[in-house]
């Protein structure tokens, strides 16, 4: 899934690559045809949720998806948000950030085994091929990502 911003109405709009490819991707809000290479609002990380993981990350293809497992209350994982912020506005398409709130979403905790937090998994294809425990600088992170691409 991809996030595409309608050229006439300048909505976001979720939509699936196969969709976008065929051109059968239309604006929900206006109906006009969404085209690839459309502003993709990868430039900010997105929100996963138990319901939608299934979706937004293990049936993701193409680029790489860094989801950071953090907690509101967690110090180290509010002082790596503004890092992930950047990743995500430079990521230019290689990548896609995407966070889980551990305590909103338990069973994908749970399912990953998430035992501290900060902990960011990469997911390539749907698979996890990478994990990341604690805080870590930014070019740590980077390099994490750009050997899963």
């Amino acid at each position: 899934m991809q996030v595409i911003e309608c050229r006439e109405c300048k909505s976001k709009n979720r939509v699936d690559e196969g969709r976008l490819e065929k051109g059968e991707a239309k604006c929900g809000r206006c109906g006009a045809r969404l085209e690839k290479g459309s502003t993709a609002s990868n430039a900010k990380p997105f929100v996963v949720t138990d319901a939608s993981f299934q979706n937004d990350i293990l049936q993701a293809t193409g680029a790489p998806v860094l989801l950071d497992c953090w907690a509101p209350w967690c110090g180290p994982c509010r002082a790596i948000g503004p890092i992930l912020d950047q990743l995500a506005a430079e990521s230019d398409g290689r990548y896609r950030i995407a966070k889980l709130n551990v305590d909103e979403n338990p069973r994908t905790a749970a399912q990953f085994q998430i035992a501290s937090i900060p902990t960011m998994l990469i997911f390539k294809n749907g698979s996890l091929v990478d994990r990341i425990i604690g805080a870590q600088p930014k070019q740590a992170i980077l390099d994490h990502l750009r050997r899963a691409a």
